[in-house]
C-alpha cells in the first residue's frame, strides 16, 4: 500500500486536529505546523504526528501528494505559496473533508449553535451499537479515548460518517448529507455574513445538497428554521417540538431519557440525537441508555476540578451572546447558592461589534465579569478601530465588571477570588486561549 504524506496548516484547530487523526488511521503520514503549541498539539505528537510550531515552507517537497489549510489561512501564507509553487494538491479543511465524508451515508449536523454537544450525543449512540461508522467532533470525548475522532469498520459496508458542518464561508456547502440537522439559526460569523437574509440563504442553498429520499430534520420552535420548512419534495421532513416530532403526519412522542446535565438545551440536544437513530430504526433501548450515560466533553459545559479552596473550575466555548447568556443561565440556576466568576475572551473583533448590542445584556446572571482581552482572528484594521475591551467593558450592563488587561493579570485576579471564596464557581467562557488558564489555576 503506499503511503500518502499529508501536510496540514495550523493543525492546533480543533477540527482540522480530528481530520488529521482520520489520515492516521488510514495509514497516511501527517505533517503539519501551527502558530503555538498546546496540550492537543502535545498528544497529536506522540500519535506519530510531525509537528513544526510556526510556518516553515521548507518543510513542504515533490513528496507531499496533499496540503489541507484551515479557511482561516490566507492565500500568502508562505506554505500554502510553497505549495502552489510546487503543484502540489491544496484544498481548504472543508473540502478536503468532503472527498472522504461524500462517499459514505453522511449525518451533517449544522446550526448557529451546540452543535458539538449533539454531535457528541449522536456520535456515542452508533458507538454503542455494532454500526460501523466515522466521526470527527470538535471537541474531546472520553468515550473516544480523549480524542476528537473516532472511526471503525468491521465489514465492507458503506459506514456512517458524522460530522459538524460549518457554515463559515459557505464552506458546509461542500457536503452531501443523507440526514441534515438544523435546530437553530441566528446570526454569526459577521466578517463574512452581513445580514441575516444572507445568513440564512447559505442555509437554503445548503439544503439543496441533502440526497433525494433522506432526511431533513428541523425545529418548528425555530422562526428561521420554519423557513426552511417544505422547499423540496424529494426529501423527508422531520419537524421537531419539544415534547414529541412530526414524521409523515404521525405525532411521536419522545421516550423518558434520564440525562445527567439537567439543563434544558442539553436535553432538547438529546432529544435530536433520539429522533436521527429512531428514523433508522436502531432500537430505543440502545439509544436512551447511550444518551443516559452522555456526561461532560471537553469545552462544553465542562466541570474541570475543584481549586485549592473548594471552588469549582468550569470551561465553555460559548462565544456568541445567545450562548453566553444561556450557559450562565443554566449554571445560575441550578447553583443559587454560589458565586458565579465569569471569564469572558471575546473571539474577534468584528463579531464584538457586530453583536455589540446583544453582548450588553447577555451577562447579567453572572456575578463578577472580567473581560482580559478581544482575541484577533480575520480581524481589520478597521475592525479594530471599531471595539476594543476597554468600550466593550464600558457598554456591558453588569454592576461588577472589569477589564483586567491580558491574561496574565486575568490569573492574578482568579487566584484572589479563589482564595477569598470557598463556595464559588469560576467559569472560563471563550472561544479561544483563555481556557489554558486552567492549567495555571491550583487544584486540590
Amino acid at each position: 500500500m503506499q503511503k500518502y504524506k499529508v501536510y496540514i496548516i495550523w493543525i492546533g484547530w480543533i477540527w482540522i486536529s480530528a481530520l488529521a487523526r482520520y489520515y492516521i488511521s488510514q495509514s497516511y503520514t501527517v505533517y503539519w505546523s501551527d502558530k503555538s503549541s498546546s496540550e492537543l498539539i502535545e498528544n497529536l505528537k506522540n500519535e506519530w504526528i510531525n509537528i513544526t510550531i510556526w510556518e516553515n515552507p521548507n518543510n513542504i517537497n515533490e513528496e507531499f501528494s496533499l496540503v489541507v489549510y484551515s479557511e482561516a489561512i490566507w492565500e500568502n501564507q508562505s506554505e500554502r505559496l510553497k505549495a502552489k509553487e510546487l503543484w502540489i494538491k491544496t484544498i481548504s479543511y472543508p473540502k478536503a473533508l468532503s472527498e472522504i465524508a461524500n462517499t459514505k451515508k453522511l449525518i451533517t449536523i449544522a446550526w448557529t449553535h451546540w452543535k458539538s454537544t449533539t454531535t457528541s450525543m449522536t456520535s456515542l449512540v452508533l458507538k454503542n451499537s455494532n454500526i460501523d461508522f466515522t466521526s470527527i467532533v470538535w471537541t474531546i470525548l472520553k468515550e473516544f479515548w480523549n480524542k476528537n475522532f473516532y472511526h471503525r469498520r468491521d465489514t465492507q459496508e458503506d459506514e456512517y460518517f458524522i460530522i459538524e458542518a460549518c457554515e463559515y464561508k459557505w464552506s458546509f456547502l461542500n457536503y452531501k448529507p443523507s440526514v441534515w440537522i438544523i435546530t437553530n439559526i441566528e446570526l454569526d460569523h459577521v466578517d463574512y455574513y452581513k445580514n441575516m437574509d444572507n445568513y440564512l440563504n447559505a442555509f437554503r442553498q445548503y439544503l439543496d445538497n441533502i440526497i433525494p429520499w433522506w432526511f431533513a430534520i428541523l425545529n418548528w420552535n425555530d422562526i428561521y428554521c420554519k423557513k426552511l420548512l417544505w422547499q423540496r419534495n424529494d426529501i423527508k421532513y422531520i419537524e421537531v417540538f419539544n415534547e414529541y416530532f412530526i414524521y409523515d403526519g404521525q405525532i411521536i412522542n419522545y421516550p423518558i431519557v434520564d440525562i445527567k446535565i439537567p439543563w434544558e438545551h442539553i436535553k432538547f440536544d438529546s432529544r435530536i440525537a433520539y429522533v436521527i437513530w429512531h428514523m433508522i430504526w436502531i432500537l430505543d433501548k440502545s439509544i436512551i441508555d447511550s444518551l443516559e450515560s452522555y456526561n461532560w466533553v471537553w469545552r462544553r459545559m465542562e466541570i474541570i476540578w475543584k481549586t485549592v479552596h473548594n471552588n469549582i473550575l468550569v470551561s465553555d466555548y460559548g462565544h456568541h451572546p445567545t450562548e453566553i447568556s444561556l450557559t450562565i443561565k443554566s449554571i445560575k440556576n441550578s447553583n443559587m447558592d454560589k458565586i458565579l466568576l465569569t471569564i469572558f475572551q471575546p473571539h474577534q473583533y468584528s463579531r464584538t461589534y457586530e453583536l455589540l448590542e446583544d453582548f450588553k445584556n447577555c451577562f447579567s446572571k453572572t456575578d463578577k465579569l472580567i473581560i482580559p482581552n478581544i482575541y484577533e482572528s480575520r480581524d481589520t484594521k478597521e475592525d479594530k478601530e471599531k471595539i476594543n475591551t476597554e468600550k466593550l467593558v464600558e457598554l456591558i450592563n453588569h454592576n461588577d465588571k472589569i477589564n483586567w488587561k491580558w491574561l496574565e493579570n486575568t490569573l492574578k485576579l482568579i487566584e484572589e477570588f479563589d482564595k477569598n471564596n470557598t463556595n464559588a464557581i469560576i467559569l472560563l467562557l471563550w472561544a479561544w486561549d483563555i481556557d489554558n488558564l486552567r492549567y495555571k489555576i491550583k487544584t486540590v
